[in-house]
């Protein structure tokens, strides 16, 4: 890790882009994520008085819980639109500008939450809440792509772990400031949701001084020059020709190759096991249950037996846990490897769900077993984000070569919004039906997806996306071509286009 961090160090722009790009992108995704929890209770509130002043209708409970539960998940919409929005945009006009433009829907989402108290409309609250969707859809897909093509090749491993972390900072950003003590309250909560827009505005002034991705000036603008320029400015003197011609290497590959759309990338038997790979992980992101948990901290931790005093502040433990996770496989990832993070974490987070299972169907009968029920839930989310977490997000820029790339980013970021959208919809009625044996489903996916990473999926540390194409290649090729000569990845695009 010593040497990973001594590189870092000397690419200052580099660090520079890595918080640029983080508070203006996945920061927002986190905060959207955990921001409506402590405001709830106000939101169902403007809810019925908007049904009395407007419509002249009081609303029953179950109606008010309908379209909060919308509210909630609308935001998954939202995503799913800006995920399929994003690749065609920053394949067309470059990452940077692609991720400026997108800060602009952030602040109409903010202006519409902070006006949404005085309007007397939980309208505004849900389409606010549509368009942070699509800003984080739009910024998930940008700022992985943008970093990882920003960084050296032996930081990419690295750098890419900062996405999550700075997803979960998102998330214990919102739980913080929804506290009764800053802006948790019945006057200040409309500002809580508008908060997004300081971070926009930040991006805003501070990303014209980053350059464009090198490897976006290169492959798809065909600018050498301009990409060697990059470099320079990201990398400072450092040697960066090895980078370079691998670069070249792959420019030369994709010869009088276009952007492949999202049925080549479905047709292409060359990259099957690639798009099998995303659409598993990035389905796990939300069918593991830590979304579940966000969504609906509250009711889980007054299923564990909390005061309703305490909720906020073991709210806030989530976010932390998350945090000091990321932290944790920032500092490992370089040395152990994505697939060994990924496979045993999520073997670690069916066993904890286990004992989770168990301690939440004793509760009634054992007195202190609630306090080991939280405790499962902070070490549970803590593995998440050193495992699937924290690997997940910049997996299809490392596997998937540049023709490829954008329809990756929209079939995985679909898959994701799709997936967060089933959960946040159906978790509520498991939770209702299935009691303390909820967690049980979430358990059979994690262990589903931890087998599936370690028999079928390569290492993809200090590789480059040719390389992880051959390793997949030799890795699933049929028995007797697999004792022969290891593909030439190069040969066969030339041979296919």
């Amino acid at each position: 890790m010593s040497q990973h961090l001594t590189l870092l160090l000397q690419c200052p722009l580099v660090i520079a882009a890595i918080f640029i790009l983080g508070i203006g992108g996945t920061f927002q995704y986190g905060f959207a994520i955990s921001m409506v929890t402590s405001p709830s209770a106000y939101i169902k509130e403007l809810v019925n008085q908007t049904g009395i002043e407007r419509y002249d209708v009081y609303m029953k409970q179950w109606e008010v819980s309908l379209i909060w539960s919308f509210i909630v998940s609308i935001f998954s919409i939202g995503g799913l639109v800006g995920s399929l929005l994003a690749p065609p945009i920053f394949t067309r006009f470059g990452r940077r500008k692609c991720l400026l433009l997108n800060n602009f829907v952030s602040i109409m989402g903010a202006v519409l939450m902070v006006w949404s108290r005085k309007a007397v409309s939980f309208e505004m609250i849900m389409v606010g809440r549509f368009l942070y969707g699509v800003n984080s859809g739009v910024g998930l897909s940008a700022q992985t792509v943008y970093l990882v093509e920003c960084a050296p090749k032996m930081l990419r491993e690295v750098v890419g772990v900062t996405i999550a972390t700075f997803v979960a900072a998102g998330k214990v950003t919102g739980q913080l400031l929804g506290i009764r003590e800053l802006l948790g309250t019945k006057d200040r909560w409309p500002w809580l949701l508008s908060f997004n827009a300081i971070m926009a505005l930040f991006q805003l002034l501070t990303l014209p001084f980053l350059p464009e991705s090198p490897k976006f000036l290169l492959l798809d603008r065909g600018d050498q020059e301009a990409c060697e320029k990059a470099l320079r400015r990201l990398w400072g003197n450092k040697d960066h020709s090895t980078e370079m011609e691998e670069m070249l290497e792959e420019k030369a590959a994709l010869q009088n190759i276009k952007a492949h759309s999202v049925m080549d990338l479905f047709r292409d038997k060359t990259v099957r096991w690639q798009l099998i790979t995303i659409m598993v992980c990035f389905g796990l992101l939300q069918l593991c249950g830590i979304n579940a948990v966000y969504f609906y901290s509250y009711e889980v931790f007054r299923a564990a037996g909390l005061h309703e005093k305490q909720l906020p502040y073991a709210v806030l433990g989530t976010g932390l846990s998350e945090t000091a996770g990321s932290l944790a496989c920032f500092v490992i990832v370089g040395s152990v490897g994505k697939k060994v993070l990924f496979s045993r974490g999520c073997m670690t987070m069916a066993a904890i769900l286990l004992f989770l299972t168990i301690s939440l169907y004793l509760q009634p009968h054992v007195t202190w077993m609630s306090y080991c029920s939280m405790v499962l839930l902070f070490l549970y989310i803590f593995i998440f984000s050193i495992g699937p977490g924290g690997t997940t997000v910049p997996l299809p820029g490392l596997i998937f070569t540049q023709a490829f790339k954008s329809a990756a980013y929209s079939v995985a970021c679909s898959v994701n919004w799709i997936s967060m959208f089933i959960v946040g919809m159906i978790f509520p009625i498991l939770v209702e039906h299935l009691n303390s044996f909820c967690f049980l489903i979430f358990l059979i996916n994690c262990l589903a997806g931890g087998l599936y990473m370690q028999f079928n999926v390569p290492e993809t540390n200090n590789k480059t996306p040719l390389e992880i194409t051959a390793d997949f290649q030799r890795m699933h090729s049929k028995p007797g071509r697999s004792q022969g000569k290891p593909l030439d990845v190069t040969k066969t695009y030339e041979t296919k286009f």
